[in-house]
């Protein structure tokens, strides 16, 4: 018997996750799901998993008890998840885990993407735990961009600072289901994948936008300045926007760029299409 535990499991990774497991055939009884509020995961519950309180920042001991195969969804709070993935880390050592798959970003040992050093420093301190582990390298989720889709029919524009850089993104519930296949199946030493979807520019996404929701959206390429101006005058506080507008200048630089074969091939399927997101994001 091998127990799998998920860490932010309340959230919307790792809810897919745990979904995915027992969907492959893991019993309920058999999967942890670690959460900083267990009342919210009451649902997990009444399935039979077993619901365990657990910190990024506290003590995991408890948590970690008995686990064999654990799934780090990385924390969401930028500047202290270093330290909380260490304690992760850390406590699956005491626990005697046997592996760790840790959800990191799209070529985190060399990209420029604002995001990354806080997953190169991870990537580090799973190298230097000794325990076996499988680094998944995200790309961007498409929902990132189909969350929008109000605002884009709204103002008849995908206004961004891209140039013609292209995105490889991937659905949330794509890189959950790999997420969910890679803590199952992955063995041996440590192995690092680069999970990208099919890639698209911003004047593909303009266009799939106009064709699923039926309204005429035309992409708008600017500045730097004229999209950060744009986004505080919507209503977005200075650090969003300044991170909005990093995330496009290397996305300007190819740094979301990628192939979706490793992706597919974990999945055994092609990777869900913008076109495909954009339909299932308006219900």
């Amino acid at each position: 018997m091998t127990v799998f535990a998920v860490t932010g499991a309340t959230g919307p990774f790792g809810r897919i996750t745990i979904d995915q497991l027992i969907s492959k055939g893991v019993e309920p009884s058999d999967v942890v799901a670690v959460v900083r509020t267990p009342e919210r995961a009451t649902d997990l519950a009444a399935r039979g998993v077993q619901v365990r309180r657990g910190d990024y920042d506290a003590a995991l001991d408890d948590a970690l008890a008995g686990v064999d195969r654990l799934l780090l969804v990385s924390g969401s709070e930028v500047g202290l998840r270093v330290p909380q993935h260490r304690n992760v880390v850390e406590t699956a050592g005491r626990a005697g885990v046997s592996r760790i798959a840790y959800t990191s970003v799209l070529r985190a040992a060399e990209t420029p993407l604002v995001i990354a050093p806080d997953h190169r420093a991870t990537e580090e301190i799973l190298a230097r735990s000794g325990i076996a582990h499988s680094v998944l390298r995200n790309t961007w989720y498409t929902e990132n961009f189909t969350g929008a889709l109000a605002a884009y029919t709204a103002s008849g524009a995908v206004t961004h600072a891209a140039g013609a850089g292209r995105v490889a993104a991937a659905t949330r519930a794509d890189l959950a289901e790999a997420a969910a296949v890679a803590l199952m199946e992955d063995d041996g030493g440590d192995i690092v994948r680069e999970l990208a979807g099919p890639a698209f520019t911003y004047a593909e996404l303009a266009a799939a936008v106009s064709e699923g929701t039926g309204t005429t959206v035309v992409e708008r390429s600017v500045s730097a300045e004229e999209l950060s101006a744009a986004l505080t005058a919507a209503g977005l506080d200075a650090p969003t926007a300044s991170f909005l507008v990093a995330v496009d200048a290397n996305i300007a630089e190819g740094a979301l760029d990628g192939d979706a074969a490793e992706l597919e091939s974990l999945l055994g399927r092609p990777a869900t299409t913008l076109a495909d997101a954009v339909r299932a994001a308006q219900g």
